[in-house]
């Protein structure tokens, strides 16, 4: 962008800018020296263009959950663990008593490639119309069946890993009644992605899911696992 000239600090002729069918004054033997002036001036003479600017760049959605406690406890760096599209997750078992209910989660390897996983999944609660509904995710403490220290887990093609997910569905104090999800996303340990798994589920205790870390399918933890559903 030119600077625009200041009045009176120019040497040679001074700059004029002359519209069309104008006579700038003076006798017209000047007029010639004008319209050449007129004309090395016409950069001066005309308005700014700002040229268009295109940006692009990835969104981010903001979501409502949190986390009590060191989530993940894995040597496995995020990109080299088992990622979710090469997973098929899915809940495998189911029980319920005294308002606590426990489910218990498979990731199988579809891939035909070896994959690490250490520590606890992510969880996100979500309604029927794909809300993100408030959810709290505490791993490990308060149930014998998710309370067990994380072991390295390497699935081959076909191989399963599972985790356990507790949950209550009693309201606590301040809450009247609890949100019904009907889906929760499930990210594996040391994973960008997440899978969708299609789950009812009424939580209650703002939204609070306790989960074990993942163990494999030789574990002694196996011992731990929801009855199968029927």
């Amino acid at each position: 962008m030119r600077t625009p000239p200041r009045a009176g600090r120019h040497r040679g002729a001074t700059r004029i800018c002359v519209g069309r069918g104008e006579r700038a004054p003076g006798a017209s033997a000047a007029l010639l020296v004008v319209a050449v002036a007129g004309a090395l001036a016409l950069g001066a003479c005309s308005s700014p263009t700002t040229s268009p600017t295109t940006t692009s760049g990835s969104s981010t959605t903001a979501r409502s959950t949190s986390t009590t406690g060191a989530v993940t406890s894995t040597s496995t760096a995020a990109g080299v663990a088992c990622a979710a599209s090469s997973l098929a997750i899915s809940v495998v078992g189911s029980q319920g008593a005294a308002g606590t209910f426990e489910l218990t989660f498979a990731l199988r390897n579809t891939s035909g490639t070896s994959c690490p996983m250490k520590g606890f999944p992510g969880a996100l609660l979500l309604s029927a119309t794909g809300t993100q509904l408030l959810t709290h995710v505490v791993p490990g403490t308060g149930h014998t069946f998710t309370d067990f220290a994380p072991s390295q887990v390497v699935l081959t093609g076909g191989q399963t890993a599972y985790f356990n997910l507790a949950y209550s569905d009693v309201p606590t104090a301040g809450e009247s009644s609890c949100p019904t999800a009907t889906q929760i996303e499930i990210t594996p340990p040391g994973a960008s992605d997440h899978g969708l798994v299609t789950q009812q589920m009424q939580v209650c205790d703002a939204g609070t899911l306790t989960v074990s870390p993942v163990f494999a399918q030789s574990s002694p933890e196996t011992q731990t696992t929801a009855p199968p559903l029927g």
